[in-house]
C-alpha cells in the first residue's frame, strides 16, 4: 500500500452541511415547528375556500352541476345588484372619510396639550365590538326625538329656527262655528265689526297646553274691530262646563293665529293672547275667519335615519366612529417619524401652514395613508354586523351588502350555490387590494 503524503495527497471529502435558515435555524427543525400552524391554516383556511370554490358550481341540493349559473345570479338577481352597489359606496366613502378625519386628528392633536387624551377619547371605540356598536348606533338613529340621540340633536336645532305647533290634535268639538278647511278650520258665516267671535277647539289634553296658556276669557265686542277668543272647550270632570262657552276651568290656545279671509285673499291677522283673546281690524268686517293649517301641523320629528334613502349613510357614519381613532393612531406615529427640519425650513421660507400641510406633511405621509385607506378597504369589502343590527327590516333591502347577502342567501333562503358564489367573489374582490398591499410592502423593505 502507498501512502499519501500530509503535503500532496487527496484530501477526504468533507462531511455534508445541514441547510440553515436566514435566523440560523435548521429548516428541518423550522418546518416542523411551523406543521401545527400550517395543518389549521389548511383546515380553517385553505379547505373551506377550496370547498366554496367547488360549492359554488353546483345547485341548491348540491347533487347538480350548475356552471356558472350561480355567477350568473350574482348580476341579475335584484338583492345582490343592491348589495354589490352599496358595497361600492362604502368603498370609496368610508375609507375615504375615515383616512381624512384621522389625518386632520393626527395633525392637530399635535399642537394641543391636551392631544394624548383626545386622542383616547377618539380611539376608545375601537375597544367596543361591531355588535354593541351595532346596538349602540340602534338607539342613537331612533325615530323618536326623546329616544334618538341623532334627532333628539337635529329636532333642537330645527326648532331653534322653527316654531312647531302646540296644537296638532286640535280641532272642533259637537256645534262648533267652525268646519275643515285646506288643513285648518274656517268659520261658516263672515263676521262684523262690533261683533265678538268664539273659536272653541278641543282636543288637547290640559296638562299638554302651552305653558304661557292662561284661563280664557270671553270676548268683548268692540266698535269697529272684530273681537274673539279661541280657547279649549273642555273642562275635566263629568258633567262639568257648557259647550261653546268660556268655563273657568278653560284654557286659551295662546299664540293660536287667526285669518281674516275674503274671496281667498287675507286681508287681516292676529296672534291670540296666553288668555287666547285676539282682536282684528275693520278690514276683517264680512270676512270668515281662518286658523290656518300652521296652527295644527304636526310637531317636527327629525330624519327617518333608519328610513330607505338615508339607511346606508348612516350606517357609514357608525362605521367611520369606530375607524377613524384607528386611522388617526397609525397616520400620528407615521407623523412622529417626519423631518421636523423640513417644516421649519418651509416656514422660514415663507410657507404658510397650509401650503406645510399639503407639500410637505401629506405627501411624507403617503405611505401611511397608503397603508389605512388599503386596510379600510379590506375591511368595509367584508362589512356584516353593523348593517345586519342597525338596519331595520323594513329597509334592510336598502342597506343590503355582499357579506349581508351571502348569510341570507345562505341561510334564510337556502341557497348555498349561489352563496358560494358570493362568497368566492368577495375573494376575488379583496385579493387585488391584498396583492397591492404586499407588493407596496416589499417596495418599502427593499428601501
Amino acid at each position: 500500500m502507498t501512502s499519501v503524503s500530509a503535503a500532496g495527497g487527496d484530501k477526504p471529502p468533507a462531511a455534508p452541511k445541514s441547510r440553515k435558515s436566514v435566523t440560523g435555524t435548521r429548516r428541518t427543525v423550522a418546518a416542523l415547528f411551523l406543521l401545527p400552524a400550517l395543518v389549521l391554516l389548511g383546515a380553517l383556511v385553505v379547505y373551506p375556500i377550496g370547498y366554496s370554490v367547488v360549492r359554488s358550481f353546483y345547485d341548491q341540493s348540491g347533487d347538480g352541476f350548475a356552471g356558472i349559473d350561480n355567477y350568473k345570479s350574482l348580476f341579475t338577481d335584484e338583492g345582490i345588484r343592491t348589495a354589490l352597489k352599496n358595497n361600492i359606496i362604502w368603498v370609496v366613502f368610508a375609507p375615504t372619510i375615515a383616512t381624512v378625519l384621522g389625518l386632520i386628528f393626527a395633525v392637530l392633536t399635535e399642537r394641543v396639550r391636551w392631544g394624548t387624551a383626545f386622542k383616547l377619547v377618539v380611539f376608545m371605540p375601537m375597544a367596543i365590538s361591531m355588535l354593541a356598536a351595532g346596538i349602540i348606533f340602534r338607539l342613537v338613529y331612533d325615530q323618536d326625538p326623546d329616544k334618538g340621540v341623532a334627532n333628539a340633536v337635529w329636532v333642537g336645532v330645527h326648532d331653534t329656527f322653527t316654531q312647531a305647533s302646540a296644537f296638532p290634535k286640535a280641532h272642533p268639538g259637537r256645534e262648533s262655528p267652525l268646519k275643515p278647511a285646506g288643513g285648518g278650520f274656517i268659520t261658516t258665516s263672515p263676521v262684523r265689526t262690533g261683533e265678538a267671535v268664539s273659536l272653541p277647539l278641543v282636543g288637547v289634553a290640559p296638562d299638554l297646553m302651552p305653558d304661557g296658556a292662561k284661563a280664557a276669557v270671553a270676548p268683548k265686542p268692540e266698535p269697529d274691530k272684530v273681537t274673539g277668543t279661541t280657547w279649549q272647550d273642555f273642562t275635566r270632570g263629568k258633567g262639568v262646563g257648557t259647550l261653546n262657552t268660556v268655563d273657568p276651568a278653560e284654557l286659551g290656545y295662546a299664540g293660536m293665529k287667526v285669518e281674516a279671509v275674503k274671496d281667498g285673499k287675507v286681508v287681516a291677522s292676529a296672534t291670540a293672547a296666553d288668555d287666547g283673546t285676539f282682536t282684528l281690524p275693520a278690514a276683517a268686517d264680512g270676512a270668515q275667519l281662518r286658523l290656518p293649517a300652521s296652527n295644527f301641523k304636526e310637531p317636527y320629528s327629525g330624519l327617518d335615519w333608519l328610513g330607505p334613502s338615508l339607511v346606508t349613510p348612516a350606517i357609514i357614519g357608525s362605521y367611520i366612529w369606530m375607524w377613524a381613532g384607528f386611522a388617526m393612531v397609525l397616520i400620528a406615529a407615521g407623523l412622529a417619524s417626519v423631518p421636523r427640519e423640513l417644516m421649519e425650513a418651509a416656514r422660514v421660507d415663507g410657507a404658510s401652514e397650509w401650503q406645510v400641510f399639503r407639500r410637505i406633511t401629506v405627501p411624507l405621509l403617503a405611505p401611511v395613508l397608503a397603508v389605512v385607506a388599503v386596510t379600510l378597504m379590506i375591511n368595509v369589502l367584508k362589512i356584516f354586523d353593523l348593517v345586519f343590527i342597525i338596519a331595520p327590516g323594513s329597509s334592510q333591502d336598502d342597506a343590503n351588502v355582499l357579506a349581508l347577502e351571502l348569510y341570507r342567501k345562505g341561510f334564510s333562503e337556502d341557497q348555498p350555490g349561489i352563496a358560494s358564489a358570493i362568497s368566492v367573489f368577495l375573494l376575488l374582490l379583496v385579493i387585488p387590494v391584498m396583492w397591492f398591499n404586499v407588493r407596496r410592502l416589499r417596495r418599502e423593505v427593499r428601501r
